[in-house]
């Protein structure tokens, strides 16, 4: 219900009374969290960038001119605890790496796709080998390549620290940055919104209980 009230000027102008503001806040907010729910519901393959996503974005050169990247542990565990719960991982990244192969090898991720240039390419030949449609994809990714795969998946996230473009088209932000623990971050919102976290957390304490007897 809106009432006139008055202004500081003498004026009279149309105001809504608290319990109206309250009433149009709590029908607004549902309808964004059921738009984000929906996006994620049909999940089943996630998509991550290398540089700035799964490590801190930094390349490291040795006086012999090997290269060095450091990755999150935290991260990696939740990649091995996403495909537990039957969430498919693969990487798709613009440059090739020794060091990136073994780690991808190390997580059980056989999905890598390395030195690429266009990754949308690449992406829509591997919706055609798994029989997948672009709205069971989520992807996260940092920089202006990442663009072109981010405006096609069902659900697009991007690190704390990803450039402002990226940001702008993520359907859901993260707090992390990338390296540092973006990639666990997405992959419990996926499986807590799809109610398989529960069933993870079950899994390792069940391993825990075996190792320990």
């Amino acid at each position: 219900m809106s009432e006139l009230v008055k202004t500081s000027n003498g004026q009279e102008d149309v105001g809504l009374k608290g319990g109206d503001l309250l009433s149009m806040v709590l029908e607004t907010k549902p309808l964004a969290l059921a738009d984000n729910d929906d996006r994620v519901k049909p999940i089943k393959l996630l998509i991550l960038d290398v540089d700035g996503v799964l490590t801190d974005g930094a390349i490291t050169y040795t006086n012999t001119g090997d290269e060095s990247k450091t990755f999150s542990a935290k991260d990696g565990l939740g990649i091995v605890a996403a495909q537990k719960a039957g969430l498919t991982v693969a990487v798709i990244t613009g440059r090739k790496s020794d060091i990136v192969r073994r780690r991808m090898t190390e997580l059980g991720v056989s999905h890598l796709y390395m030195g690429v240039g266009a990754k949308a390419e690449v992406l829509k030949k591997l919706l055609q080998k798994l029989g997948l449609q672009y709205k069971e994809i989520a992807y996260i990714g940092d920089d202006l390549n990442d663009l072109a795969i981010m405006q096609v998946v069902g659900l697009a996230m991007a690190p704390a620290d990803a450039v402002l473009e990226v940001q702008e088209c993520a359907h859901k932000m993260l707090t992390h940055a990338g390296g540092h623990g973006a990639v666990r971050e997405g992959i419990e919102y996926i499986l807590k919104k799809q109610g398989r976290w529960a069933q993870v957390l079950l899994q390792y304490k069940r391993e825990r209980q075996t190792k320990g007897q």
